[in-house]
């Protein structure tokens, strides 16, 4: 499947900023099953120096420097972007979940993953919440496919409610929020039992409601977990914001240990006062995409 992805950042400032660092996650990874057919990236104002490199988790990263006073900033990337995971495995033909804890230890990739990392400290509650869906022997997939489901049914989708800063003791109180909280609860979780779980940034698909037309920018950014099932079948994209497992209409920017580590921009500002901050993200199918930047 093929898509082309959109995803504008606008920044205004009430004051004007005279020096700017800005380091972006904006540009998707290559996979095996991700191919980037092509990709862009446009800035305004135009930066004074711009360096690209892969991060410590192999993320493309682009860093930004602007030294001319500006009360505005954009950032634009597009890409096309061919997209086909393979298919997982059957659940029941996974290892128990407790050998690929032992196995963890021996795979460098993975044991990175199963510390606790500066968003997601070791948290007893999101252990206590996860355990239920791994009783002894259970095959890893299996388990991680219940809580997939579990997270989906009982915690609500709720924009609004939660921040970048929110603590999984908040969202498990609460029992709603968005994508990255649902994602944070349930990597805290399992590495809680010693599972290897990575924080995945990106997008996928979504459907304009029956009657409405789409708008340029609708959409937002996505994230969800990545689990490692051992070193025999490696990892699995899971979305317990859909009770999903990824295929065909997501789109990988990239992971870490959490969104800490993929914020898809963050940046150092000298001056700026108040700011405000306009994203817009659209992930279509190449002919939609241009029909609908004609008609905008």
């Amino acid at each position: 499947m093929n898509w082309r992805v959109r995803h504008s950042t606008l920044y205004r400032y009430t004051e004007p900023v005279d020096l700017a660092t800005q380091q972006l996650h904006l540009s998707p990874r290559p996979l095996p099953h991700q191919r980037i057919l092509w990709d862009s990236l446009a800035c305004t104002p135009e930066p004074t120096r711009i360096s690209t490199a892969t991060d410590h988790f192999g993320n493309r990263v682009t860093w930004l420097f602007l030294d001319r006073p500006h009360t505005r900033f954009e950032v634009v990337a597009e890409s096309e972007v061919a997209v086909e995971f393979p298919p997982p495995p059957a659940a029941a033909d996974t290892p128990a979940w407790e050998a690929v804890v032992a196995a963890a230890g021996g795979d460098p990739e993975a044991a990175e993953f199963t510390y606790p990392s500066p968003m997601l400290p070791e948290h007893g509650g999101a252990r206590d919440y996860v355990a239920p869906s791994f009783p002894p022997g259970r095959p890893v997939l299996e388990g991680l496919l219940e809580l997939n489901a579990r997270i989906r049914r009982e915690f609500s989708f709720r924009a609004g409610v939660t921040g970048i800063s929110t603590t999984v003791t908040q969202i498990l109180a609460q029992r709603a929020g968005v994508c990255q909280d649902f994602t944070h609860l349930m990597i805290c979780g399992l590495r809680g039992l010693g599972l290897p779980a990575r924080y995945v940034s990106g997008y996928i698909r979504t459907f304009t409601p029956p009657g409405q037309q789409r708008r340029l920018g609708s959409d937002q950014s996505h994230a969800w977990v990545g689990a490692w099932m051992g070193p025999g079948l490696g990892w699995v994209d899971l979305d317990p914001t859909n009770d999903l497992i990824v295929r065909d209409e997501h789109v990988v920017l990239g992971w870490g240990r959490d969104f800490s580590d993929i914020s898809p921009l963050r940046g150092i500002i000298l001056g700026g006062g108040r700011h405000s901050l306009e994203v817009g993200v659209d992930l279509l199918p190449p002919d939609e995409a241009a029909a609908l930047l004609a008609r905008s």
